[in-house]
């Protein structure tokens, strides 16, 4: 049986994503998506978020566009959470993120999905130099 670690045991640089580091409130959606700063890639759109209360925070986005199967939107989501995860400390700026996944999402590979995340944070100037 596995032994559930508390916040105190988990390593400094652990890379999970709690609740906290997480958009959830439709009024800060909408707030990104009102100050017009996105960047389009083939497999998503990256909106940014500045402001008030910006705090590295992810927001991700599936609609129906995507797939009609919740399975497929949800592993939009996850794939899209998990590549945020493995770079959020390479992320600099005070902000928050929107990431919207596109249908060709679910036919690339994870390094391609990758890669164009990297694409499109440096086009936005998030990541360190």
């Amino acid at each position: 049986m596995h032994k559930t670690l508390s916040p105190e045991e988990l390593p400094v640089e652990s890379k999970t994503l709690s609740k906290k580091q997480r958009l959830i409130q439709a009024s800060l959606f909408g707030e990104a998506f009102a100050q017009k700063r996105n960047f389009v890639g083939r497999t998503m759109v990256l909106w940014l978020r500045t402001g008030q209360g910006a705090a590295l925070r992810l927001g991700v986005v599936s609609s129906k566009k995507v797939s009609n199967r919740a399975v497929d939107r949800n592993l939009a989501r996850r794939r899209l959470r998990e590549i945020f995860r493995q770079h959020r400390a390479e992320i600099t700026a005070p902000v928050d993120l929107v990431i919207i996944a596109r249908r060709n999402l679910l036919f690339a590979s994870h390094e391609e999905v990758e890669a164009e995340f990297l694409r499109l944070a440096g086009k936005a100037g998030l990541l360190d130099k």
